[in-house]
C-alpha cells in the first residue's frame, strides 16, 4: 500500500524583519491525489514553524514531538527557546533516528532577536540559510525563481510575493505539487501570521 506523501514544494526566505514560509497543498499516494488541501506548514511554537516534505505521517508525528519538547523547555526555563537552540534540538532528534529515520526534509523558520531559517535532512544534518531554501519534488523550479528574484534586504511585501511566485511556478511544472492553493506564512517579532487565500491570490496578480 502506498504511503501518503506530501509530494511537495516548500520554500523558506529571510527578508528584512521576518521569515516567510510557503508551500503547496497537494498530498499523494503513488499516482493518486490523496488530499488537495494538506497543511505542510506546521506551527512548532508561538515564534516558529516548519515546512514538511516527505511522508505526511512522519511530518505530523515529528511536529507533535518537537512541539512537546519546546513546551517542556518553556516550563523548565521560564522563557521561550531561541530558534538556534530549537534547530539544534531538532537536529539531535533526527540524528537519533538516523538508522530508522523520519522520511522528511524540513525547513524551520522563526524569529528570536532576528529572523532565522534552517534546513534539515532526514539524518539530522542542519544548515542555517542566510537567504532562502526550498524542499520537495518541485524545489528545482522554486530555486530558479528564488535565484532570479532574491535581493538582500528585501521587504516583507517583496518576500511574500517572491515566495508565492516560487511555489506557484513549481505547481505549474511539478506533477506532485499543486492542490487547492498556496499557503504563505509570515513570522516576525509579533509571532506567526497566516495569509488568507485571497491575500495570496493578490500576491500572484
Amino acid at each position: 500500500m502506498e504511503k501518503r506523501k506530501t509530494g511537495t514544494t516548500t520554500v523558506g526566505l529571510v527578508c528584512s524583519g521576518a521569515v516567510i514560509l510557503g508551500a503547496d497543498r497537494k498530498a499523494t499516494m503513488g499516482y493518486l491525489v490523496a488530499n488537495k488541501d494538506a497543511n505542510k506548514i506546521l506551527d512548532i511554537d508561538e515564534h516558529m514553524a516548519m515546512t514538511i516534505a516527505g511522508l505526511e505521517g512522519d511530518g505530523q508525528a515529528l511536529n507533535k514531538y518537537i512541539s512537546a519538547e519546546l513546551k517542556l523547555y518553556k516550563l523548565k526555563e521560564e522563557k521561550r527557546i531561541s530558534v538556534k537552540a530549537a534547530a539544534s534540538l531538532i537536529s539531535n532528534i533526527l540524528y537519533a533516528r538516523r538508522y530508522y529515520p523520519y522520511y522528511v526534509q524540513l525547513v524551520v523558520g522563526g524569529y528570536d532577536i532576528k529572523p532565522r531559517l534552517y534546513s534539515f535532512d532526514a539524518a539530522g544534518a542542519v544548515s542555517e540559510e542566510k537567504e532562502y531554501f526550498s524542499t520537495g519534488s518541485g524545489s528545482p523550479m522554486a530555486f530558479g525563481v528564488l535565484e532570479n528574484g532574491y535581493k538582500e534586504g528585501m521587504t516583507v511585501e517583496q518576500g511574500k510575493k517572491l515566495v508565492a511566485r516560487a511555489v506557484h511556478a513549481a505547481t505549474q511544472r511539478d506533477i506532485a505539487s499543486g492542490g487547492s492553493g498556496i499557503d504563505v506564512v509570515v513570522i516576525d517579532e509579533s509571532g506567526i501570521k497566516r495569509m488568507t487565500n485571497d491575500q495570496v491570490a493578490k500576491l500572484l496578480e
